[in-house]
Order: C-alpha cells, then sequence, then structure tokens
C-alpha cells in the first residue's frame, strides 16, 4: 500500500468537495483533495432547518465545501456536513483552493521551461510547500520579493524562472523594497543629525494607508529603509520622499550621504 492510501483528512478540516451522487437520505461527495476518496453527507447535515428535497440544495457536478465531522479509516467512510460551513469560511476556502490550482499551472509552466519530468516538479512543489507552509504562498512571497527563495535557501537557475512567472501572474497582497544609506557625520551634531534625518524618512509614510516605513541601524556607518507598501507605485513613491527628506536633513550638516536602492 503506497502512502497515499494512507492519507485521509482531519475531523474539522474543511474541504471543496464535488457531489458524485444524490440519495434519499443524503449525497456522495468526491474529495477533491484526496484522490479516489469520498465522503457521504447526511439529509440532516446538508443543510439548516427541514430538508425536503435534497436536490434543492446541492446537485450532481456541484462544488461545495464540507467539514469533515468524522474520519472512519477502517471502514474508509468519511462524514461531512455542510450546515456547518459558514459563507465568511466557505468564500475563504474556495479561494485557498482556487489560488492552489493556479499555483500549480504556474509550476507545470515553470516545469515544462526548465525541463523537469513530474517526480522533480512534484519534490521542488513539495520543498515550497514545507518551507512557506503553501504553494501559492510560496510564489506570493516570490511576487513580492525577488530572492524569496534564494533567501529560503534553494538553489538553481530554476528559481528565476519560478520568480519570473509568479512575478507576471500573481498579485501580491504587498510589496516590500529597502534602500541603504551610508551616513556620516563630521560635526558635533553627530549621531543626533542622523537620527533626526531618518526621523524624517519615517515621517513620509505618515497618514499613507497599508503604508509603512522603517529605518534601521545597520552598524556605522549603514542604515537602512524598509517600505511596505499595497503596489510598487505606492512604495516607490514614498521612497523618492524618504530620500528628499533625507537628502535637506543632511545639507544642513557636515558630513556625508550616500544612497542605495537594493
Amino acid at each position: 500500500m503506497t502512502e497515499i492510501d494512507e492519507e485521509w483528512p482531519e475531523e474539522g478540516d474543511l474541504l471543496i468537495c464535488t457531489v458524485k451522487d444524490i440519495k434519499q437520505n443524503g449525497a456522495y461527495l468526491g474529495l477533491d483533495s484526496y484522490e479516489g476518496r469520498e465522503g457521504f453527507v447526511f439529509v440532516g447535515e446538508i443543510a439548516a432547518g427541514w430538508v425536503r428535497n435534497i436536490r434543492a440544495h446541492v446537485r450532481e457536478g456541484q462544488r461545495v465545501v464540507a467539514k469533515v465531522i468524522q474520519v472512519k479509516k477502517d471502514r474508509k467512510r468519511v462524514e461531512l456536513s455542510l450546515k456547518s460551513v459558514s459563507e465568511e469560511r466557505r468564500r475563504d476556502t474556495v479561494q485557498a483552493w482556487k489560488n492552489e490550482e493556479r499555483a500549480n499551472q504556474i509550476m507545470r509552466v515553470a516545469s515544462e521551461r526548465v525541463g523537469w519530468d513530474d517526480n522533480k516538479s512534484t519534490e521542488i512543489s513539495n520543498s515550497m510547500i514545507e518551507t512557506f507552509g503553501t504553494l501559492y504562498g510560496a510564489l506570493e512571497e516570490c511576487a513580492i520579493s525577488e530572492s524569496a527563495l534564494t533567501d529560503a535557501g534553494f538553489e538553481g537557475d530554476w528559481t528565476d524562472v519560478v520568480t519570473s512567472l509568479a512575478m507576471e501572474n500573481i498579485i501580491p497582497p504587498f510589496v516590500e523594497i529597502r534602500g541603504v544609506l551610508e551616513i556620516q557625520v563630521w560635526g558635533e551634531e553627530g549621531v543626533y543629525a542622523i537620527r533626526d534625518a531618518l526621523l524624517d524618512a519615517e515621517a513620509c509614510a505618515e497618514g499613507l494607508e497599508e503604508v509603512t516605513l522603517s529605518c534601521h541601524y545597520d552598524g556605522a556607518p549603514n542604515y537602512r529603509i524598509d517600505i511596505r507598501a499595497p503596489d510598487y507605485q505606492a512604495a516607490e513613491s514614498v521612497w523618492e520622499s524618504a530620500v528628499d527628506a533625507v537628502k535637506k536633513s543632511m545639507s544642513t550638516v557636515d558630513g556625508s550621504l550616500s544612497i542605495d536602492r537594493t
């Protein structure tokens, strides 16, 4: 018996299922994430209240979200509930499923471009899931940061291919950009002038919705600005404002300043 034959959902899991067959006392659902496995939802778990006609609530071929209420491995039986799934959780589960389907499609394209066979593609995908939690989560991180895979320890030319596909096909929830500053002040103002310059930079993000700017000390004379924003346009706009603010502040003291976007 192979390992996949032993895979079962856990009680409480929310699953994407396809209605296979409708009976008088309930319906058989195929478990989309567990190939070849089925579950059964009794009529009392179809919907809240009295269900006169099951077909008024579900139909063959319909994709639904069901909650696992009992797993009987010895009888190879999974009992499910539809009425226990709130509308919010249903939407979240469907969206997560769609995201993973999209991620799998992107990885199939990457496999074709790199020349992987199915085993190699599965191996890489599983490693990404182990590192990032989900395959879509991994690709989302790639869309946010070009170095996400290499920062996580992955190596090879394939990382550029996957990252490029992720950036082309996934809209991240936010983007991050970073800048490095080398600041030296030779006058008596010293660290106070540097502090004021960085505070002026951070003030550029105040009042902006969903935008954060933070300054960090990386060991004199090096400092770092991290910006998180909903999109690159917003991030770059704040970056330009922060650069102008630092330059203006430093122009009043005797020192040196170099700025580099990474």
